[in-house]
């Protein structure tokens, strides 16, 4: 396997850049969710429990338990964390010394300090996907920066510290667990959507939040979606285990597939950071050859290789094509596809059980657990040699510390991750090592390890319900309230919001789901509106004067169930098209018997007065400062600045580099060395044979 060095950095900076984008994303709503006057207050969350200090912050890890000590209440300890997580993300996808360890400890610590506050509105899979990738970050980050690719650290041959490669192998194995649970689940859950191969007629306009691709994707024709769905499947399902394919190319294969199926859900619909983040989890998939032009250019250059490596091509090259053969009969065997030549269409249709697929899926689920260990064990047997190439005692027994710490860590987080992974098959799970169990049950509050499977039931099949809030002042006339992002008016076209992710937004679609008692934050939502509290406001319409109710709050509130659709081609100037199903939420006022039973049901009457802000504190007012100019900002525009801002200073790195400034006068005359003429030339000289002597420098192994 070649080098990995050029993907850990664009790993390392592609993880910078999904928590900057998750920190800004969460700091334009922090007022509005967990604020004094948010739907949610924070401080409810963190009240000391009379234990020691050290246990408290082990049963709940947050940094925010420190935050009275700088004079802040918990919702402005939020605005700290995400204020320093997207200026410390920032720094490290800009600056190659920032991509430390340190850095990515502080910025996993800080994210999984917020979740613990974030109750319901950070419940997502990919806030849990982020911090275990996140901290694998912290073990893939180089302790220090890296030589010079042209130059071989001393005792060390390639450059290569025999260490490399170990935790960013845990990288694979993560987007492997992903995306195979992902396939997996939509099976095991009985959806009939995507047993008959019919998910993606629906999922267009039911997802949450689509942009204006998602209604002409929708429109394509039946035979179309159904081969979509068939073509998931396959990417899901049957492509994740060659994820540790000894034949590159197949890896390379592999990568691609990954990269297909994310280009197409984000142009289709508005999933924050979370296709950001699995493709760069799908970084570990490629190599330094791939990515580096120069060195693939110099691989064409070669002399012809020996006969051995002419038939181990031969043979890579075979296995290729058996495994593209095998896929293309199990697709075909499996999902019927026959060519209707005369309609020219692709018929599909599924041919097998739900109790053929259990069968199957508990056949090959520990099979799976043991192909990843046997990839694994190559990874350490190739560290191992690595470190027997080291030349010195002395950089031997340095190699030796990173290389035990590392390759510890890598095998106590796999055997960890076993534990989720084997949820998706309950007998496989019950047949696990026992001290896998306990390692997990101990670390489970960290989110180490994660169990994964996205878009498991196809909801709204007989249209997409929503939930639309009504306000009035006399109880006859009514209001709708209309939110910046989510469906509502029949004449909006759904808009593009990525990377930001509206979480209140969010959680009305899944409010919409079932009865408003399953939400329990929906009836402080009413609240808030009822009492005119601008932080919620602003999550609704960040432009004041477009929310109905600006100059004065409503005296009461009351929620409608629609069933929303995509409009047809036909009609002209309209997106959607409805139907009132029923009343989703009663009308309430201030007051009202029924709204604060269910506020004391819920335990969301906070009678306890908020912390007095010290508007002494430099700190305090240094953050309200910065609130006050970023207000104005709707979230999805910062967070495109950022981007703009970030692509600006890369533009005038790669323009202002060592590379491109001219060279001085003195180093233009001065003469060459002896040593780096003698270097220059056994660089530009064959390759000598491998049975030369042992002062011939050693090629670079390829694991």
């Amino acid at each position: 396997m070649a080098g990995s060095r050029l993907p850990r950095q664009l790993f390392l900076q592609g993880v910078a850049a999904v928590f900057m984008f998750a920190f800004a994303s969460l700091y334009t709503q922090i007022p509005g969710l967990y604020g004094p006057e948010g739907i949610l207050p924070a401080r409810r969350t963190l009240r000391p429990q009379g234990k020691g200090r050290w246990q408290q912050l082990w049963e709940t890890p947050t940094l925010l338990w420190e935050a009275p000590l700088l004079g802040l209440d918990t919702a402005q300890g939020l605005e700290l964390l995400s204020l320093l997580g997207t200026v410390l993300a920032l720094g490290a996808l800009l600056t190659r010394p920032l991509r430390h360890p340190l850095v990515y400890l502080l910025l996993w610590a800080a994210y999984l300090s917020v979740c613990q506050v974030g109750q319901v509105f950070l419940y997502f899979q990919w806030d849990s996907l982020l911090l275990e990738t996140g901290f694998l970050a912290v073990l893939v980050a180089p302790l220090g920066l890296p030589p010079n690719h042209k130059q071989a650290p001393q005792g060390r041959p390639g450059g290569v510290s025999p260490h490399e490669g170990l935790p960013f192998w845990l990288v694979r194995w993560l987007l492997f667990r992903l995306m195979f649970a992902s396939g997996v689940v939509k099976l095991t859950s009985r959806c009939p959507a995507w047993w008959g191969l019919t998910a993606l007629t629906y999922h267009y306009e039911t997802q949450c939040l689509p942009t204006p691709a998602a209604w002409f994707a929708h429109h394509l024709p039946v035979w179309l979606h159904k081969l979509s769905v068939v073509a998931t499947f396959l990417i899901e399902i049957a492509v994740p285990p060659l994820f540790f394919a000894p034949v590159r190319r197949l890896r390379l294969a592999a990568f691609y597939s990954q990269v297909l199926l994310q280009v197409l859900i984000v142009i289709t619909g508005n999933y924050n950071f979370f296709n950001l983040l699995t493709l760069v989890l799908a970084t570990a998939l490629l190599d330094d050859t791939h990515l580096a032009a120069t060195s693939s250019t110099s691989r064409r250059k070669r002399t012809p290789s020996s006969w051995p490596k002419a038939l181990l091509a031969v043979l890579a090259l075979l296995l290729e094509l058996a495994v593209y053969g095998l896929l293309a009969y199990g697709v075909v065997h499996c999902f019927g596809l026959e060519v209707d030549w005369e309609q020219h269409v692709v018929r599909s249709r599924t041919t097998f059980t739900f109790h053929q697929f259990s069968q199957w899926l508990k056949m090959v689920t520990l099979p799976t657990m043991w192909l990843g260990a046997a990839s694994l064990a190559w990874e350490l047997l190739t560290a191992l040699w690595r470190w027997v190439q080291v030349r010195g005692s002395l950089q031997k027994l340095c190699a030796a510390v990173p290389l035990s710490v590392l390759g510890t860590a890598t095998v106590a987080l796999f055997l960890i991750s076993l534990v989720p992974y084997s949820y998706m098959e309950p007998s496989s799970h019950g047949r696990l090592w026992t001290g896998a169990h306990r390692l997990f049950g101990t670390v489970e509050h960290l989110q180490l390890a994660n169990s994964y499977g996205l878009f498991r039931r196809m909801t709204g099949l007989g249209g997409r319900p929503e939930v639309v809030l009504e306000g009035s002042y006399d109880g006859h006339q009514w209001t709708e309230i209309e939110f910046m992002y989510k469906p509502g008016n029949l004449s909006r076209p759904p808009p593009i919001v990525v990377p930001h992710q509206p979480r209140l937004d969010w959680q009305m679609w899944f409010a919409a789901l079932g009865p408003h008692t399953h939400s329990p934050w929906f009836a402080s939502l009413v609240l808030r509106l009822l009492q005119g509290k601008a932080p919620v406001i602003r999550l609704i319409q960040n432009h004041t004067p477009s929310y109905p109710f600006h100059k004065q709050p409503p005296t009461y509130v009351r929620a409608q169930r629609y069933k929303y659709w995509f409009s047809h081609p036909w009609e002209q100037g309209r997106w959607w098209r409805r139907q009132w199903v029923e009343e989703f939420f009663p009308s309430v006022s201030l007051g009202d018997p029924a709204l604060d039973m269910l506020l004391g049901q819920f335990g969301l009457q906070d009678k306890s007065p908020p912390r007095a802000r010290g508007s002494s504190n430099t700190l305090s007012q240094a953050l309200h400062w910065i609130r006050r100019q970023l207000s104005p900002l709707e979230a999805p525009a910062l967070l495109w600045g950022l981007l703009g801002a970030v692509g600006a200073i890369k533009v005038m790195q790669a323009l202002l580099g060592p590379q491109s400034l001219p060279r001085s006068k003195e180093e233009k005359h001065k003469p060459v060395s002896q040593e780096d003429s003698v270097a220059a030339s056994k660089q530009a000289s064959p390759a000598p044979n491998i049975s030369s002597s042992s002062q011939t420098p050693r090629r670079k192994k390829s694991p």
